[in-house]
């Protein structure tokens, strides 16, 4: 698995490639943000990126936007910009998971490692799991998420862990601790406003192709839920 880190400090480049090749994948190493969207565009099966927020030239806010136009690739962003504001920032710009430095390389390879459980389409079966909830069909196996009328929803790996998790559940509020646990697999002190932020990307995909059917519903002061159609 090729992960690319991208930073202008050259020495926290090195020390997570280091992690990474400990751990067995191939880092691609690139200082700026053209040069990552560069190498992304050149080099094939890259399958994340861990990102700096403040970089000279194009930030990694930047980076983001641009990579989100036509790639779900999981995002790791690592800021020394520590404020809720700053982190719910670059979760509504598309990162999947923000680490504040200075920071524990073991616990970015904890992260890495789930993000890339999440975003794993595994195949299992002649039989796709399929769910049908609402306007959407959700395929478990491919992690493909279509409208009634044959639309395709492109969603994040944690957007689609966040739905298929509410929509093989109808009728239960999840917390947003319980979700937070159950697809991200760890656990964070900002959980409830990571959370939020991803429902809200999840809300905007699913009503801009169901001409505004709200599927997913705010429990107020509890969590979320699908309801059973």
């Amino acid at each position: 698995m090729k992960i690319i880190v991208v930073d202008d400090d050259k020495e926290i480049v090195e020390l997570l490639s280091i992690y990474l090749k400990n751990e067995g994948y191939e880092p691609i190493a690139a200082y700026s943000g053209k040069e990552a969207l560069t190498k992304i565009a050149t080099t094939p099966d890259i399958g994340l990126m861990i990102l700096d927020i403040m970089m000279p030239g194009m930030t990694g806010i930047e980076v983001i936007k641009e990579l989100r136009r036509d790639s779900d690739i999981p995002i790791i962003v690592v800021s020394a910009k520590t404020g809720d504001m700053d982190k719910i920032q670059g979760l509504i710009t598309g990162a999947d998971d923000y680490v504040v430095k200075p920071f524990n390389p073991l616990e970015v390879m904890a992260r890495v490692r789930s993000l890339l459980r999440r975003s794993e389409k595994k195949v299992t079966s002649d039989k796709p799991d399929i769910l049908e909830i609402g306007p959407l069909v959700i395929n478990k196996d491919s992690h493909e998420v279509k409208t009634i009328a044959g639309a395709d929803i492109q969603l994040t790996a944690l957007e689609f862990g966040i739905l298929y998790l509410l929509a093989s559940h109808p009728n239960r509020v999840f917390s947003a601790d319980e979700i937070f646990e159950r697809v991200w697999q760890q656990e964070s002190v900002v959980s409830a406003k990571t959370v939020m932020v991803h429902v809200s990307h999840l809300r905007d995909k699913i009503q801009k192709a169901t001409d505004g059917e709200e599927v997913i519903q705010t429990v107020w002061g509890v969590g979320y839920k699908v309801e059973a159609q």
